[in-house]
């Protein structure tokens, strides 16, 4: 324990010697203490008293220096109140040397032999006031967030009792609340409620749900299995639920990361930070074997590639069909909208196993369960852009991924939507869970592909809402992945992007996270129709957007950038009118110009 350095005895002694000073001067100016030299000549040798005559003038002055002395100065009022204050802190002084000393002397003496306690053993000390059990306490201080296992097993020790009873009892009171609060969070009342807590467990967590159902459970193991603060079974739960992870998964995984960080944690207990180590080592060997078995993202990601890899003579198109479609298995289903957003948009990946190969750009049919209600035939097939690479989003070629709005249709005479005109496949798409097979068709189409063959293409890809998928596509293939695109690419991807406000906003972490990696090479531009403004005054939308950089769009097009355009059809009439405007102004023929960007395959629409 490190000693203050400051000393209350000899501050106040110091005081002391001060005031004595203090008091010394204050009697020097009021003439009662002659300090100066002359005075104390005379009062060693006082002049001799005799009688002298008065003199009218002798007497004047005799009272007027009696005058001066009845009425004190203002230094000598202060020096008086000067010299009561030192005494009283010569007094205070005095009296805490002679009493207080002794007591701060004593209870030195008692914090030298106190050791302080911690929060798991406070927390123990406040059960056991209640006449629980030491077990018992041990399993309530497991089941408590924050504190859990990783602060009950040295309560335990702390306790006396053997690791024996202490490791399977901690684990067990760390388990208790799982199971009903993945159930609970089922209840959109009590998600809403805890809202704040998910938003921070979902940052933690949103790289786990990325994969094989193996790599989820390996993941989410490891996350939970290491006792660092924020990675414990509640957030792990929580991060499981946000995530759509099957309930055994989840579960079961938990579990095990419970497990590995009681034994990390007996392990740092009993034998210190070695033993700790040590046992963290064999946790991270053994995740690692289990996440290498899913599939590494690691490495590159040119075993799907042609010779070379931008010959798009065998793109994969309509391998499967509608009477002998694919069927795939949903790993995950997310919102990935904020609560102001206008509508609910989710990212769903499927599973396909190798099995159902595409190319970026293309598109995924499928085919919802169940019959129409007018003739009892099968529903027909729904088109959706692929939103991933064709390495998936865990980049193991086996998964893909869609970005589907959930079509609804908001009834004014209810005044709440309408169930019986909802759009069927995107709500079975959005309302399903891991496991759920899904009936696919394709892939279909190669209008959007990416011409790689000159690595110097600038790409300009407009996109309104989920149109932005097939853009997520190509820019994971040129940044993100280790493909030989992106090992060649020298060009500029430029992305358009209009919704209706900021939590309407798709894929944006991933967005920043490319711009600020590749600043040169990749440029994001959004327009929030009802947030921003247009030049006009008027609501900012997509086209707006664009026609704010009209004269380098043009320019880029006129060196040969392909454009893209996907999303509603109704953005494509006021970006043509833009056009046409703007190539008016310029002095070009529009139509001629439109014919010849679509010979040259630098106009690709894929709108619906």
């Amino acid at each position: 324990m490190v000693s203050s350095p400051f000393k209350p005895g000899k501050f106040l002694a110091a005081i002391a010697v001060a005031s004595a000073i203090a008091q010394t001067a204050a009697f020097s100016s009021q003439g009662r203490f002659p300090l100066s030299v002359s005075n104390a000549r005379s009062f060693v040798q006082p002049k001799p008293v005799g009688f002298a005559p008065i003199t009218s003038t002798s007497l004047e002055a005799h009272l007027s220096d009696n005058a001066s002395q009845t009425v004190p100065s203002k230094r000598r009022v202060a020096a008086k109140i000067l010299s009561r204050v030192a005494f009283g802190f010569c007094s205070l002084a005095l009296l805490h040397m002679a009493t207080l000393e002794p007591a701060n002397a004593a209870r030195k003496a008692k914090k030298a032999v106190e050791v302080p306690l911690h929060l798991g053993q406070k927390i123990a000390n406040y059960f056991r006031t209640f006449g629980i059990p030491d077990l018992g306490v041990l399993t309530i201080i497991s089941a408590l967030p924050i504190v859990e296992l990783r602060g009950a097993i040295p309560v335990g020790i702390w306790m006396g009792l053997p690791i024996s009873k202490v490791l399977p009892v901690c684990i067990l009171g760390n388990m208790i609340p799982i199971l009903p609060l993945l159930l609970l969070l089922r209840n959109k009342t009590l998600k809403n409620a805890m809202n704040p807590i998910l938003t921070q467990a979902e940052k933690k967590t949103k790289e786990l749900g990325i994969g094989s159902v193996q790599k989820q459970w390996a993941s989410l193991a490891t996350f939970v299995g290491i006792p660092l603060p924020g990675t414990g079974a509640w957030t792990g739960a929580m991060g499981a639920f946000l995530l759509g992870m099957p309930l055994a998964v989840a579960f079961t995984s938990i579990f095990a990361g419970v497990v590995s960080a009681g034994v990390i944690m007996t392990a740092i207990t009993l034998a210190g930070k070695a033993g700790g180590i040590a046992a963290l080592a064999a946790l991270l060997l053994y995740a690692g074997i289990e996440l290498s078995k899913g599939g590494s993202s690691s490495g590159k990601q040119d075993f799907l590639e042609a010779e070379p890899y931008w010959d798009q003579t065998n793109v994969p198109v309509n391998v499967y069909k509608n009477k002998a479609p694919f069927v795939g298995k949903v790993i995950s289903t997310k919102r990935i909208v904020g609560p102001k957003a206008t509508g609910e948009t989710c990212h769903i990946i499927i599973d396909h196993k190798g099995d159902f190969p595409y190319w970026e750009g293309q598109s995924w049919g499928v085919i919802p369960p169940g019959v129409r209600e007018k003739d009892g035939k099968p529903h027909s097939v729904r088109l959706y852009s692929i939103a991933s690479s064709r390495y998936g989003d865990d980049m193991t070629g086996k998964t893909g991924s869609l970005c589907v709005r959930r079509a609804t249709y908001w009834c004014p005479e209810l005044k709440a939507d309408d169930p019986a005109k909802k759009g069927i496949c995107s709500n079975f798409l959005c309302d399903t869970k891991p496991g759920d097979e899904v009936q696919m068709t394709g892939p279909a189409g190669k209008v959007m592909l990416l011409p790689e063959e000159n690595p110097s293409t600038d790409y300009i890809m407009v996109g309104t809402g989920t149109g932005v998928a097939p853009y997520r596509g190509f820019i994971r293939r040129l940044f993100v992945e280790n493909t030989p695109a992106a090992a060649a690419y020298k060009g500029q991807a430029w992305l358009f992007l209009g919704v209706a406000n900021s939590d309407a906003l798709l894929y944006d972490d991933e967005w920043q996270a490319v711009k600020k990696d590749h600043p040169e090479q990749f440029r994001l531009d959004y327009a929030l129709s009802r947030e921003q403004t247009n030049a006009k005054g008027g609501k900012m939308y997509i086209q707006d957007k664009i026609e704010e950089y009209a004269d380098e769009v043009f320019n880029k097009l006129e060196n040969g950038a392909v454009i893209y355009f996907c999303g509603l059809k109704g953005m494509m009439p006021g970006i043509q009118e833009m056009l046409e405007t703007v190539a008016k102004k310029k002095g070009i023929d529009y139509e001629e110009w439109i014919k010849g960007l679509k010979a040259k395959k630098q106009w690709r629409v894929e709108v619906y």
